[in-house]
């Protein structure tokens, strides 16, 4: 089975973006969902935006307004537009993909860092 490689983390100053890209390094089952999740170091890894083979979405709160999620299908790969980062939104963010079976896939994760 392919694993997910994520790119496009790195370290950024308040008010700026960043955009982040996950796809399968090799074969993997039938996606339905992808998305992206975050965690910081003792906390729970949480949801940050995904969206469905059809195209609907849906975000945390924290995140709406500024966060942008898309996905090209014929390539299985997940996209997040990330604008007016704020250093709230430092942590590592993993992404995920899940089939209608329930089978998933995590990647890496890649750091994102938004500091002055």
């Amino acid at each position: 089975q392919g694993q997910l490689v994520e790119s496009g983390g790195g370290l950024v100053q308040p008010g700026e973006s960043l955009r982040l890209s996950c796809a399968p390094s090799g074969s993997i089952f039938s996606i339905y969902a992808m998305g992206w999740y975050r965690q910081v170091p003792g906390k729970q890894r949480e949801l940050v935006a995904d969206i469905t083979h059809g195209g609907s979405t849906m975000y945390a709160d924290s995140v709406k307004g500024r966060f942008t999620i898309s996905r090209d299908n014929a390539k299985d790969t997940v996209y997040l537009q990330m604008n007016n980062l704020k250093p709230e939104d430092t942590a590592v963010y993993y992404c995920h993909a899940e089939s209608l079976q329930g089978v998933a896939a995590w990647g890496q994760g890649t750091q994102v860092t938004v500091s002055s």
